[in-house]
């Protein structure tokens, strides 16, 4: 079980990529285009790749809050049939991650519907997400840096990126009033040629037969691209001349927050973590004891470890409420067929064995503990329960038979019985297990969308049924003749002492 590793979900095969990358804040808009066909050219150039969708930006609503620095390109590829001999999603995430490779670029490769679940529940885009909680943003980055350059050396990183909660560009107007008014002008009237002629201003709007659009008129660019052109923006007065802006305002630039994100009420800052060739659990056990050793918190501050480490958290607790409950369920279940206890217990004993065969066999597979693991132990319990029924009940039916025919007077006749029940009647339980596992082999040799999640889920069957199937046929008969012995025992005292009256 040490050698298991643990995921929330095993990687799902969409049949398409997403490629997010993450830039520091204050890129340009030009800059941010140029890397955008940058990266779409060099992803194109792909065999595998049918065509390519970038976008960057972000559209003029409140439900998608992406930044200029965060660049979402989504992958449409060819079927497989087309690709290039032995190549498969990894080694292509692989190979298109060794080819773009740009200064203060941060690579992230994931499947676009997972990516946009996640980004909905946790907002983090990449398996791992560490969330820093606090007062400042200064010091949240600060902290960030710091626990960023510390998680780059954990094994199994493949990149680490934090947010920026300082690095935004902003431009300051600090209008001077009293020059303002020596010209007759107020704030408004200031404000009102920046909002127009830098910003833009709508002034009215064309009708293209039923489509509407809006006129938006400003300087030319190459009056507003640097700071000095901006100081020379004309501003009429009520006398009718022309003053430049920098009379009357101070222009200047300084940083700060590109983005203020909070949650429960504090200030945060994230960090995006993506793996290769490690899963989740051990990942975050592992950068977890890193970070304690080398990072000091100020008071006040915090770490939560997110994404899908959060998704798994989550769903541990529900398993630790789902697998005893249905547990019960079977022993009650057992208990209304057999009405009595001993025999319900007798059977809930196979469980025990079939876990040990479904955990070799995800060993063997190298597949990692996750909720469609838990799933597939879940159904692996009803389905040894029913072996174990099919054992006790030939073995019940062979004790009663003999003993109604009055041939049950010694552990002889116990043995015979045992063996009768057991040994005679292995062609229908064979049946039954080899029924079983003939539905569910098919599924571990299946590949395409979703075959990854049924895998794991048929895998703890498949292992646990062979093991279940086997100790039950051995241990299953021990216990029995251990607890139907008494019983015979006391017959054979009954049918002593019956003989002894008769004789006398």
């Amino acid at each position: 079980v040490e050698h298991i590793g643990s995921e929330f979900m095993p990687p799902l095969n969409e049949g398409d990529l997403l490629y997010m990358p993450t830039t520091d804040p204050g890129i340009s808009i030009t800059k941010a285009k140029e890397l955008l066909q940058q990266t779409d050219k060099i992803i194109k150039s792909f065999p595998e790749v049918h065509h390519v969708f970038g976008k960057i930006g972000r559209a003029e609503t409140a439900t998608d809050p992406a930044p200029l620095s965060m660049i979402e390109t989504t992958i449409m590829l060819k079927p497989q049939s087309e690709w290039r001999p032995g190549m498969t999603i990894e080694k292509l995430v692989q190979e298109l991650d060794a080819a773009i490779q740009f200064p203060g670029l941060t690579n992230a490769w994931t499947m676009p519907i997972k990516t946009r679940i996640d980004m909905l529940s946790t907002g983090i885009k990449t398996p791992v997400g560490i969330k820093l909680m606090g007062p400042d943003l200064q010091v949240l980055s600060d902290l960030g840096q710091r626990i960023a350059a510390v998680v780059q050396n954990v094994p199994g990183t493949l990149s680490v990126f934090p947010d920026k909660t300082v690095g935004g560009n902003y431009l300051d107007y600090t209008i001077k009033r009293e020059e303002a008014a020596r010209y007759g002008l107020t704030v408004g009237d200031v404000q009102d040629v920046i909002m127009s002629a830098v910003g833009g201003m709508n002034v009215t709007h064309t009708v293209e037969g039923l489509e509407r659009y809006p006129v938006n008129v400003r300087y030319s660019r190459e009056l507003r691209d640097n700071i000095t052109d901006l100081g020379r923006v004309l501003i009429p007065t009520p006398t009718g001349a022309q003053i430049p802006l920098n009379y009357v305002a101070d222009i200047s630039l300084h940083k700060g927050p590109p983005v203020i994100k909070s949650e429960n009420a504090r200030k945060t800052a994230w960090l995006y973590v993506d793996l290769r060739g490690i899963d989740v659990g051990t990942y975050v056990k592992n950068a977890k004891k890193v970070v304690e050793e080398q990072i000091d918190f100020p008071e006040g501050y915090s770490i939560v470890w997110s994404g899908q480490y959060e998704y798994m958290q989550r769903a541990q607790q529900r398993l630790r409420v789902v697998v005893p409950v249905t547990l019960l369920i079977i022993f009650l279940l057992l208990y209304f067929n057999f009405k009595n206890i001993q025999e319900s217990l007798i059977v809930m004993l196979s469980l025990p064995f079939s876990l040990v065969g479904g955990i070799w066999f995800l060993y063997l597979l190298d597949y990692n503990f996750s909720v469609a693991v838990g799933v597939g132990f879940i159904a692996l319990a009803g389905v040894a329960a029913e072996t174990g029924v099919v054992m006790l009940i030939y073995l019940d039916h062979a004790y009663k038979d003999r003993l109604m025919r009055g041939k049950m007077r010694s552990m002889k006749d116990l043995y015979e019985a045992i063996i009768e029940g057991a040994v005679e009647r292995v062609r229908p339980k064979m049946m039954t297990v080899t029924a079983i596992m003939a539905g569910l082999l098919p599924i571990l040799w299946g590949h395409g969308t979703g075959s990854q999640v049924m895998k794991r889920i048929a895998a703890p069957m498949v292992g646990g049924m062979i093991t279940s199937t086997i100790l039950t046929l051995i241990v299953i008969p021990a216990i029995y003749e251990l607890w139907k012995g008494r019983e015979v025992k006391r017959l054979m005292k009954e049918f002593e002492e019956n003989s002894r009256e008769q004789e006398e």
